[in-house]
């Protein structure tokens, strides 16, 4: 049984990087990828550099010198003119907008009044910064009235930040945890993609060489079972060199280019390296001082890699072979590429909530019961689990029981669903003509 297996696993295999459209990808893809960052890199560096002009129209004796110019956004304020005036100078001189004040004895009825006219829906970040503005000078009159001085406003109004620190006594910094739960997202995320791309492979390749009959052939030798992890195995060995290569040389490509064309990738991270505010509930940083810096540095130097790339490794194998598994059995089952649009959804579902579900309850709470549940639920474990890795084995990470679980109920799914699949394979593979159904599906995994 093993030199056949191995014999298929072989062939398999050669079958796949011998391809010619696999060479083509394998070669274009990193050129592909590298090219779409510093696309990406070089447009979001093109769209900072715009700077927004709004002309201002102040009839009022308040915000006079409230309104300054910034790296995004100049002023150009009118005189003497009417709000028509002011409208029709904006458009034509091709001007973001128009901010309109009107001539009111009380600040506050002044920013009741006030407009912001522009040719579309505003900018997000443009009302917001406006209003920051009014807001300020609201406030400063609101206290004034109440006999705060302008010295003390600026001291009232002065940032807080909560100092961080272990029961260690080190010190700690903001967002690590959101940053933790990212780079696990990216392995997860690799995972999702590599069963997504090779299961269809595997799925593929099993309706071929049903079509073709040349299965009828194979399985007078061979046993349906070994023809299945064969295939599966092989498969998986040629996606895991054409993924290597890919790392390898996308990585190496993409350091070139930054370096001989200039390229700074870190305008991809736009402006959540100086906004302090939170976007979608997730905290954005501000620039840290140096200090602050090798702080960050440290932390994620601290992120156990070891543990963190071996589990990567386990959860990739056995999730792939967990659902190529069902790829093959779909692809046993129905006669053409058609036909398997009615099973791919189901599974796809897990991955996708898993992807989902998984950035929610992790960057909420790692050690929720959504985040544990999802993590030791065989189907979504290998994308939630390594979300929740970055944190480390013990106190403050993952309980080492919830980790050995985990892995025994992979490996436990893994051979309940190749069992199953191989009973759909065995009957599925010589089925010719007729669409099956779920019915029919059950009806197999009982002979």
């Amino acid at each position: 049984m093993t030199g056949k297996l191995g014999l298929i696993i072989k062939r398999e295999y050669l079958a796949k990087v011998r391809n010619k459209s696999f060479i083509v990808m394998t070669v274009l893809s990193p050129i592909l990828i590298v090219g779409m960052i510093v696309l990406i890199a070089y447009l979001t560096k093109v769209n900072d550099s715009e700077k927004r002009i709004i002309s201002v129209l102040n009839e009022s004796e308040f915000f006079q010198q409230d309104f300054r110019i910034t790296e995004s956004t100049s002023y150009v304020h009118f005189e003497n003119i009417s709000l028509e005036e002011a409208k029709d100078s904006t458009m034509s001189l091709g001007y973001y907008g128009l901010l309109y004040l009107p001539n009111e004895k009380d600040m506050e009825e002044v920013a009741k009044s006030t407009y912001l006219f522009t040719q579309d829906n505003p900018n997000t970040h443009i009302t917001q910064k406006l209003e920051r503005i009014f807001q300020k000078q609201l406030r400063q009159k609101r206290l004034g009235n109440l006999g705060v001085s302008a010295d003390q406003f600026s001291a009232i109004e002065k940032d807080f930040e909560i100092n961080l620190a272990t029961f260690a006594g080190e010190k700690s910094v903001k967002g690590i945890n959101e940053i933790k739960a990212f780079i696990g997202g990216a392995f997860g995320y690799a995972i999702m993609m590599f069963i997504i791309i090779y299961g269809g492979f595997v799925m593929r390749s099993v309706i071929e060489e049903k079509t073709s009959r040349i299965i009828e052939v194979i399985i007078s030798s061979v046993k349906p079972f070994q023809l299945m992890l064969g295939k599966i195995i092989g498969t998986s060995l040629a996606g895991i060199t054409q993924f290597a290569i890919w790392i390898v040389s996308a990585s190496l490509l993409l350091f070139l280019v930054s370096l001989f064309l200039g390229i700074d990738l870190s305008t991809l991270l736009g402006e959540a390296q100086m906004n302090p505010d939170k976007i979608n509930g997730v905290a954005q940083f501000s620039q840290p001082l140096d200090g602050d810096m090798l702080l960050y540095a440290k932390e994620i130097l601290d992120i156990p890699w070891f543990l963190l790339i071996s589990s990567f490794l386990i959860y990739f194998i056995l999730g792939y072979l967990i659902y190529s598994s069902i790829y093959a059995a779909i692809g046993a089952a129905v006669d053409n590429e058609t036909d398997t649009q009615q099973f791919i959804f189901p599974i796809i579902l897990p991955l996708m909530l898993a992807i989902y579900i998984g950035f929610f309850s992790v960057f909420s709470n790692p050690h929720g019961p959504i985040a544990v549940g999802f993590s030791l639920f065989p189907l979504t474990s290998p994308i939630v689990m390594l979300m929740r890795l970055p944190g480390g084995i013990g106190e403050g990470g993952v309980p080492l029981w919830q980790l050995l679980l985990s892995i025994a109920l992979l490996i436990g799914t893994f051979w309940g669903i190749v069992s199953l699949a191989a009973k759909i394979y065995r009957v599925g593979i010589l089925m010719y003509g007729k669409r099956p159904t779920y019915k029919e599906l059950f009806k197999w995994l009982r002979y």
